[in-house]
């Protein structure tokens, strides 16, 4: 299900706009608070839930995850190192509580094999590639392959 924004929580801060992946959460121009222009399109990845300091959006889950009637928040705690999940049940009296570590670390630190690369340039990071895409797409080189470029054949009578 998608996201939703309570408007009297919303400060207009634009941290879920900045973070949002598949770029559909936007501010009003009029009102000065966020809303999700495309809400079919949303990943519910919970990435805006997460970045939104006023705790001013909400998203309606599954069955599976949650019975319908729940609300679910979601605390970022960046002192304590941890994101808690709060998950409240239509009936009331059954709260689920969840506690998860942050597990992103800065450059170089996570990832060995990352360590020898270098950190991205300003230029990279506003672009709407992904680190390395270039390379492993094999874009870097002026533009995609095809099967022909690379050496390959589509074997006949294989369909994919």
């Amino acid at each position: 299900m998608p996201t939703f924004v309570y408007m009297t929580r919303c400060d207009g801060c634009g941290h879920c706009v900045d973070i949002c992946p598949s770029d559909i959460m936007h501010i009003d121009k009029t009102y000065r608070r966020a809303y999700n222009i495309e809400p079919d399109m949303c990943w519910e990845c919970y990435s805006c839930v997460k970045a939104c300091p006023q705790h001013a959006i909400d998203v309606r889950g599954y069955a599976d995850f949650a019975p319908l009637g729940h609300s679910v928040r979601v605390d970022r705690d960046e002192e304590k190192g941890v994101i808690a999940w709060r998950i409240k049940f239509r009936n009331g009296k059954k709260d689920l509580n969840l506690l998860a570590p942050i597990t992103t670390k800065p450059w170089g630190t996570g990832y060995p094999e990352l360590a020898s690369e270098p950190a991205p340039t300003q230029e990279q990071r506003e672009s709407q590639l992904l680190y390395s895409e270039p390379k492993y797409v094999r874009m870097d080189d002026g533009g995609l392959h095809t099967l022909e470029s690379n050496g390959l054949k589509m074997k006949e009578g294989v369909y994919y």
